[in-house]
């Protein structure tokens, strides 16, 4: 039974009565998004985690679809109160954002016809939330990112403490010493802020990554698919029905017969870290050139004879392995979870 409580800001949050201070405190910055919407839903699916509200970022939709499709997922997954903070409607430097409606469909929920939300946004914007919330409980929030990273850029340069006040940020993000999604040098996350990308991997932050070296690896098969549709799970029908565009797109553009778990397997990465191995490095982004967006992480292999631009940052946490058929199960049971 879920029972709500309200922080020193007013903000409604949802923990479990019998487990009330017991769960880690996360906001999730968010491009909802067909596999965001996944895991979002799984979020809220975990009795271990206090989602403190959700922070929207254009990306798989502009910045209104995005808070539009956050407060309707919260709604439907039973947390209507949960706040919704919109965040910036372009990059750092302004122009015209990155938006994959190819991908994830007009709507950003794989043209789903679905209501409107009844609820509505805060008042604060994204970025001032995520300071007001890591600055009422330093230490104890983590932020999973699943977009670009705008929003988060923005605390840093809004807050000279944010950095070191938030307890972890685990990022979807970069392609590491593979191909990109964008093009082959850049993921589209990175690829739709490299310049807030760049600032938030050097902010000295406690940062995991999740690069789409990884999450390629965790696939949802047609078989899973209908076996996903099939369950007794929550969602699982929205989910059906939202995934067949994405899965439609998959093979079109990847020849995958099924779905890539980006935004899943970076959840896992938050709530399971056990399940894969790191590589510590400083990583910077490429902010101009044909390799815009480009993620490259000093490995530490060599001691370099003068500074370079990776001298003098702290070194960050990018995701190595996956343990596939564990994570993959765990994604499942979550998702069909009653």
């Amino acid at each position: 039974m879920a029972s709500s409580m309200s922080n020193t800001n007013g903000y409604a949050t949802f923990v479990s009565e019998n487990e009330m201070g017991k769960r880690e405190k996360i906001i999730i910055d968010t491009d909802p998004g067909i596999d965001d919407s996944m895991a979002i839903f799984m979020a809220f699916q975990s009795p271990q985690l206090e989602v403190l509200g959700l922070t929207t970022i254009f990306g798989n939709v502009s910045i209104e679809g995005a808070t539009r499709n956050a407060l309707l997922l919260c709604e439907i997954a039973g947390y209507p109160g949960v706040p919704v903070a919109e965040g910036s409607p372009e990059p750092l430097k302004g122009g015209k954002p990155l938006v994959a409606d190819f991908v994830h469909g007009a709507n950003g929920l794989g043209n789903t016809n679905l209501p409107p939300p009844k609820s509505k946004k805060i008042e604060k914007t994204a970025s001032e939330f995520l300071v007001d919330m890591v600055s009422e409980y330093p230490g104890e929030v983590s932020i999973l990112a699943l977009g670009p990273l705008t929003n988060l850029a923005k605390a840093v340069k809004r807050d000279s403490s944010f950095a070191s006040k938030v307890k972890k940020v685990v990022i979807l993000g970069g392609s590491f010493f593979a191909l990109g999604n964008v093009n082959p040098a850049a993921e589209a996350n990175i690829y739709g802020d490299p310049e807030a990308a760049d600032v938030v991997f050097t902010s000295g932050a406690n940062i995991v990554v999740v690069g789409i070296n990884i999450t390629t690896q965790v696939k949802l098969t047609d078989a899973d698919l209908d076996e996903l549709r099939l369950s007794q799970g929550r969602h699982v029908q929205l989910i059906s029905k939202m995934c067949k565009f994405y899965r439609d797109w998959h093979v079109a553009s990847d020849g995958v017969h099924g779905i890539f778990l980006h935004d899943p397997v970076s959840f896992v990465a938050l709530v399971r870290p056990d399940l894969f191995t790191y590589k510590k490095g400083v990583v910077r982004v490429e902010t101009q050139g044909i390799c815009l967006g480009h993620t490259l992480m000093d490995q530490g292999l060599k001691i370099w004879n003068s500074s370079n631009p990776w001298t003098g940052y702290s070194p960050v946490s990018v995701a190595w392995t996956v343990n596939v058929d564990e994570v993959h199960n765990y994604i499942k049971n979550l998702l069909t979870k009653p």
